[in-house]
């Protein structure tokens, strides 16, 4: 494994102490699906206990730092500056439907500035981290955006409505989980990811993967925390998404 630092290390074992309740819990969906009652309400206790790990597990190695997740908000503590930015379970319609795709999404913000940040696949096991100035990995390899020029042969993803009048020629997915989006912009697995109003914790970490593995992203710190429109590519084809998107 590459040298990481203490928190980094500290969210990688958070996350994965976590992912063992939504292995657990997601192998349970399927039956649950035929029930009266549905899974719904179960989707949401995992959820809740998804972040009640990774908070604990969080603050019995740094006591003073704050939160901002989705579940319980905003979390202030001791370290005010210091805020671990938490997505329990990104992508929830997916695991409610029995779709493996959905993600843990935990950053680290110091002074306003994105340091740490990991997102875990639990079902795949896959595992996107990066710290700043210090690059981006994927299950301990680092990892770079894509190096296309061409834009219509890159491919996208958005959850935005109205694609095709926006990129009619141009490959698009919504793969309903914006973290693993992110992830996959920086490995190069995807090209680009876009959204409008959208949640920090959806997309802290991703944004953070994406330029430590040398993609474009734009500069969010305008938005409120809950209202963010999102741009990340890689750098070859950002100026040429961004003219795409200009009206939209």
């Amino acid at each position: 494994m590459n040298s990481i630092s203490p928190n980094l290390n500290i969210m990688i074992k958070a996350c994965e102490k976590a992912s063992k309740v939504i292995i657990r819990d997601f192998g349970e969906v399927e039956n649950l699906q035929v029930a009266k009652k549905g899974p719904r309400d179960f989707v949401t206790k995992t959820d809740k206990r998804v972040e009640e790990i990774l908070i604990d597990e969080l603050t019995k190695a740094k006591k003073n730092y704050s939160f901002l997740t989705e579940e319980s908000g905003k979390i202030e503590n001791k370290d005010k500056d210091k805020i671990w930015i938490i997505d329990p379970i990104d992508g929830t319609t997916n695991f409610l439907h029995g779709i493996p795709h959905f993600a843990i999404s935990v950053a680290l913000e110091i002074d306003k500035e994105l340091k740490s940040a990991i997102i875990f696949d639990p079902i795949k096991n896959e595992i996107f981290y990066a710290e700043k100035k210090n690059g981006s990995y994927f299950n301990n390899h680092r990892i770079r955006v894509s190096n296309k020029n061409d834009i219509e042969e890159c491919l996208f993803s958005s959850d935005q409505h109205g694609l095709k009048s926006i990129f009619p020629k141009l490959n698009m997915r919504s793969s309903g989980c914006a973290a693993l989006d992110l992830a996959y912009v920086g490995s190069g697995r995807l090209d680009g990811f876009f959204h409008n109003k959208i949640n920090l914790w959806d997309i802290a970490a991703g944004l953070l993967i994406v330029q430590e593995a040398g993609g474009t992203t734009n500069d969010i710190s305008k938005y409120k925390y809950d209202s963010i429109d999102i741009r990340a590519s890689s750098s070859n084809i950002y100026a040429k998404m961004m003219e795409k998107l200009d009206n939209f």
